[in-house]
């Protein structure tokens, strides 16, 4: 029996233990959650049964949490490549909009629903089941295949992938793929993430009973004005178009606002809210932080309020990684071999823990089979989907 046989015959092997793992939250406890050491210990358990040896980092979060991370790698080739998943999820939001307890994960028409199954709970059990694969077929792999699966991805990465390369657990010299980001076909690789920048805004005015205005001064009314004010400045000067990118464009979004006043008829004094800009790599983060700081400036001259800015969360774009690097060109030939088709490269505005292995040195590919549905209710994973990606893993290393 070849490798990708053999993965045919792990199906209802991976739909278990995909469910087995959703029935243990693994949310950060910055969104109340306990951690991921539950789940890790799942899974490391799950790995030494099949005869692999694992590396644990336990680290103890500001919570008094642990955070773990599991490493495991086979083979004695001279280069490695890592397939690397986050265990962590978000947690499930709002519950009624869920038809079945989100983590009590089921089987429905050729899927897997459940809080965590597609991000990345999918990613996590096809790279393990493709290692598996390789070591019972008893050839030497092409390269030491790598397992990574890491903590806190979901909110800042403190206690995952930057506590890893802190210690030295990757080398410059390695090649990566990080299943958490795909399209439904897999015929798309992420070569390049936009840059992030969260911006805080507090409006500072006056609050009167809504009756007298003129007493007092509307923090919303203004805030109005600064929004509409930003939103035409900040897409008219940085508003290039990479084809690379979906969507082609620097995007610049109105997100959260925190809760104002209580009563319909009270005017606010203060407002808050926020904004999410995803920035296309030729521009620099602090280009549009001084751009939004200038018109804020002017908006507070004109009317009298005192408006504040801070900078929440940063992370500059990279340059794309080259179309010729070594990742890609082995990415694209086993996705060629399983699924005969031609994967294209491109760019996206959301942010995985690739840039974290571009930004050190490490080749970076992102890639998966699946559906958009990462974060909503209902989450699921393709069973096809995940048992074709286990197969393209495998192939990579064979």
């Amino acid at each position: 029996m070849d490798v990708l046989e053999r993965i045919d015959s792990y199906k209802k092997e991976m739909v278990s233990a995909m469910v087995k793992m959703i029935a243990i939250p693994a949310i950060s406890p910055v969104s109340g959650g306990e951690g991921e050491s539950k789940r890790a210990d799942f899974l490391e358990d799950l790995l030494k049964k099949m005869g692999l040896e694992v590396k644990r980092f336990d680290y103890k979060d500001e919570f008094g949490k642990i955070r773990s991370n599991l490493i495991v790698e086979y083979g004695k080739a001279a280069q490695r490549i890592w397939i690397l998943s986050h265990i962590d999820t978000v947690s499930p939001g709002d519950l009624s909009l869920w038809r079945h307890d989100p983590f009590d994960a089921y089987v429905k028409d050729g899927k897997i629903y459940g809080r965590g199954t597609n991000d990345d709970g999918q990613g996590v059990i096809s790279s393990i089941f493709a290692l598996k694969a390789v070591k019972e077929s008893g050839v030497d792999p092409k390269f030491t295949f790598g397992i990574a699966l890491v903590a806190d991805e979901e909110v800042g990465n403190e206690y995952g992938i930057k506590k890893l390369l802190k210690e030295g657990v990757f080398s410059k010299k390695d090649l990566a793929v990080v299943p958490d980001w795909g399209r439904p076909k897999g015929d798309e690789i992420e070569i390049a993430e936009k840059g992030i920048l969260w911006l805080k805004f507090r409006v500072v005015g006056k609050q009167v009973h809504a009756s007298t205005p003129e007493q007092g001064l509307n923090a919303y009314r203004v805030s109005v004005k600064l929004l509409d004010l930003l939103d035409n400045a900040l897409h008219k000067r940085f508003g290039k178009a990479d084809p690379l990118f979906e969507p082609p464009k620097s995007t610049f979004e109105m997100t959260k606002h925190e809760k104002n006043v209580e009563s319909v008829n009270i005017i606010p004094g203060t407002e808050t809210f926020f904004m999410d800009c995803r920035v296309l790599p030729n521009y620099k983060l602090d280009n549009v932080v001084a751009l939004v700081k200038n018109i804020s400036k002017r908006v507070g001259r004109q009317t009298k309020a005192r408006i504040y800015v801070e900078v929440v969360s940063r992370d500059e774009a990279l340059k794309p990684l080259p179309k010729n690097a070594k990742i890609i060109q082995i990415l694209q030939r086993s996705i060629k071999q399983v699924k005969h088709k031609e994967a294209r490269l491109v760019g996206i505005g959301g942010g995985t823990v690739a840039k974290f292995l571009r930004r050190y040195g490490v080749e970076s590919a992102v890639w998966s089979s699946q559906d958009d549905v990462a974060h909503q209710p209902n989450e699921y994973a393709v069973i096809s989907n995940m048992v074709e990606d286990t197969k393209i893993f495998a192939s990579m290393f064979v």
